[in-house]
């Protein structure tokens, strides 16, 4: 029983509605203290990306929309950076940060690969679009995991037992990793296609320049 309550005491920490305080600065005695909702921060990007999708006609349009969802996914960073943090969690409070977590990570290849293919001649306007809404409909479905998290953490809002709560944590848990390895998936996809097409033009080493060394494959 005893456990238990400390295991519920971790997830509170972590998601009492997902709210955590960081410490943002650099160890500076009047550093700002700040509340930060991971799903906010996720549904941000969706917007910005929604945003986007809608309103850029040229590449160049998409670049200069795209730096807003860099800005928010640069702000967010610092929150994942002081989640990852964390130690000493029992093993269902470790599995909710993880799956915060993997949500950060969702984020990233979507910002960070993305803003190269912006840069990559290898795809035409139409298509990026079409990959940022990829990226936004698989990032939409991550976001409604966590919201499923923050419903079974937060116990006053539910008569459930400590069991059938854990039984949740595990199965956000297991699809928020089904996401993350899917957008994992459809990133190297895009790329192999940018790659195929360079390799047409005998171009291929600049693709390898953009997305990575040899030591990752993405064809």
């Amino acid at each position: 029983m005893a456990f238990a309550k400390v295991k519920m005491k971790q997830l509170k920490f972590l998601f009492p509605l997902i709210a955590l305080c960081l410490l943002l600065g650099t160890g500076r005695a009047n550093a700002q203290w700040t509340v930060i909702d991971p799903s906010n921060i996720a549904q941000s990007i969706v917007n910005s990306s929604k945003s986007l999708v809608q309103e850029s006609t040229t590449a160049q349009n998409m670049i200069n929309n795209f730096k807003e969802t860099v800005k928010i996914y640069q702000q967010a960073k610092k929150y994942y950076d002081a989640l990852q943090s964390v130690n000493n969690l029992v093993r269902d409070a470790r599995k909710v940060q993880q799956t915060v977590l993997m949500l950060g990570d969702i984020s990233g290849y979507y910002v960070n690969n993305f803003k190269k293919m912006l840069t990559d001649p290898n795809f035409t306007s139409a298509e990026l679009s079409a990959i940022a809404s990829g990226y936004t409909r698989i990032l939409e479905e991550a976001n409604g995991v966590l919201g499923d998290l923050k419903q079974v953490v937060n116990i006053t809002t539910l008569s459930m037992t400590d069991k059938d709560r854990m039984e949740v944590v595990d199965d956000c848990y297991k699809e928020m990793k089904r996401l993350k390895n899917l957008t994992a998936y459809f990133t190297n996809k895009n790329i192999s296609v940018s790659y195929l097409r360079a390799k047409k033009k005998a171009d291929t080493q600049r693709v390898v320049n953009l997305y990575g060394d040899g030591s990752e494959k993405y064809w």
